[in-house]
């Protein structure tokens, strides 16, 4: 059969090619390269995120949140350290060890702290202002004023002090922060962080501070107050400090001009770098923080109904006046009695929480009172309750939609137990919080028990959080939210110091009174001391 030009079988095959081993080699390792590169590269990215390259990065990808504004019982665990630790802390370190120690300040504040190596230094003490500007886009904080300052108790330890805010509060900050202004940073009331330690070449320390809390300030001797905000973005670009050395000896110069002209020929003017000798003299003026105001609510008068609803009718008179056997058996106590402790009762009211009359037992019924004392009849029933058990207060819990965080504000007394001897309730974990923040204390009595570390310590408030276990920080297990304690003391009492640990076992609880839970997810355990 003849096929004609189409034969299976070509003549003249086409050869075949030879494959390049040594160029696919050369791929394979440009690509593992590539690999290693881009798997290096996002270590170096994300694990040093105060470099200017990394943040501009991280920002485009979405990976990094801004600063946030923190309470003052939500603060991250830290030291309060003056000026004279400050200064002998930086001053010892080398520039290597100076340049890590504030690689690792600014961070912890990217990250909102919240993988913390340690403890975050806290400013305290006594400043004056040398001088204050805006703060504009050339600058790490594009918005807002920074001043800076002179230690009035270290001469030897500058600060400038950030105060991040929108545009259109810039004017009146302008004039509230003026030169010679008295900055006061106390334990009680500021969070100023360290974020950036600097050696001058004179041998002095500046430091960067920038307060966590982010609240409203005023002045004791002028009108206005303005409001601090978290900056939305940072210009690590712009380097540390933000007073430049000739920006800084300038303001210095000025500084020392204007104590010149307000001492007078016969004053004292004092030296930059010189500590002054003696007690400093108050400030005229000084630079405050102001607490927003919180609402306060009367509690209600808990009434206690009576047990049988017949009982409570009004039982009419005979005829004769004469009461029957039964009736002198529920006779009400004598006239001159009953004022007395109607009357307490009714100054009490405000500070009494509805709880304790809500939880005591209910009262026997008491017959109707003639007409001219029927007009409080809700103060005569809340009196009923002095007859009740004694059982130690309870705070009123505070409304979940208000800005107050500590519901059990201190400085009370209630009544302690000696050791196993607390009265009947449910012992929890810190692992059964949660529970408890989704379905309530439901009227029972709830203890806790566990280990604790202490990460604030005040006059009469700790704030604490549930030690973990190695294992458990590792595997991350039970690493959904974190967890505080905020735990009040009755007047008298002497809080854990802070950093220390604190265990508690069955026989000696604390007390929950409250268990909130934040958009965030955090929990805040509301509870106090009722131990001997």
């Amino acid at each position: 059969m003849d096929y004609g030009p189409f034969n299976y079988e070509e003549p003249y095959p086409r050869p075949r090619r030879r494959i390049n081993y040594f160029a696919w080699t050369m791929a394979i390792l440009l690509l593992t390269g590539l690999t290693f590169a881009a798997w290096l590269g996002s270590f170096y990215i994300f694990d040093q995120p105060e470099r200017p390259d990394s943040y501009r990065i991280l920002q485009r990808l979405h990976k990094v949140d801004p600063p946030k504004r923190f309470e003052l019982t939500a603060a991250p665990a830290g030291e309060f350290v003056n000026a004279k630790q400050l200064y002998d802390r930086y001053i010892a370190m080398g520039a290597a060890e100076l340049a890590k120690a504030n690689a690792e300040l600014v961070r912890n504040y990217i990250r909102n702290y919240t993988q913390v190596r340690g403890l975050v230094p806290y400013v305290t003490g006594r400043f004056i202002m040398m001088e204050a500007r805006e703060l504009g886009p050339n600058d790490v904080f594009t918005s807002g004023i920074v001043a800076l300052t002179n230690s009035v108790d270290h001469g030897e330890l500058l600060m400038e002090h950030v105060y991040p805010a929108d545009p259109d509060v810039v004017p009146l900050m302008k004039q509230t922060l003026s030169v010679g202004l008295e900055i006061k940073l106390e334990r009680t009331h500021d969070l100023s962080a360290v974020i950036h330690a600097a050696r001058l070449t004179d041998g002095r320390i500046m430091i960067t501070a920038i307060p966590l809390l982010y609240g409203t300030y005023t002045i004791t001797r002028g009108p206005g107050t303005f409001t601090l905000e978290p900056p939305l973005n940072l210009n690590l670009a712009a380097g540390w400090p933000l007073f430049k050395e000739e920006m800084r000896a300038n303001a210095e110069l000025r500084y020392v001009n204007f104590r010149r002209q307000a001492a007078g020929p016969q004053g004292q003017v004092p030296i930059i770098g010189v500590p002054p000798s003696g007690t400093p003299p108050p400030a005229q003026n000084a630079l405050v923080r102001i607490e927003p105001a919180k609402p306060v609510e009367t509690p209600p008068i808990a009434q206690v109904p009576p047990r049988n609803a017949k009982l409570a009718k009004t039982t009419p008179l005979p005829k004769g006046g004469k009461l029957t056997k039964k009736q002198k058996l529920t006779s009400p106590p004598p006239a001159a009695s009953t004022p007395a402790p109607a009357a307490v009762a009714q100054k009490a009211s405000p500070t009494i929480p509805s709880p304790i009359a809500a939880a005591s037992p209910p009262a026997p019924p008491l017959p109707t009172a003639p007409p001219a004392v029927s007009a409080a009849p809700a103060v005569a029933v809340l009196s009923s309750a002095a007859t009740a058990p004694e059982l130690p207060a309870q705070s009123v819990p505070a409304d979940s939609s208000g800005a107050a965080l500590a519901s059990t504000a201190g400085g009370g007394t209630w009544k302690t137990f000696p050791a196993g001897k607390m009265p009947l309730g449910r012992l929890i974990g810190a692992g059964d919080l949660r529970d408890i923040a989704e379905r309530g204390l439901a009227g029972e009595r709830v203890y806790l028990r566990g280990q604790f570390v202490v990460n604030f310590s005040d006059a009469n408030r700790a704030v604490l959080r549930p030690r973990t276990k190695l294992t458990e920080t590792v595997l991350h297990f039970g690493a959904g939210s974190p967890t505080r304690i905020i735990v009040e003391f009755p007047a008298g009492y002497t809080p854990p110091r802070q950093g220390s640990v604190v265990n508690r076992d069955e026989a000696r609880p604390l007390e929950i009174t409250e268990v909130r839970k934040q958009e965030d997810g955090q929990l805040n355990v509301f509870a106090r001391e009722i131990m001997q």
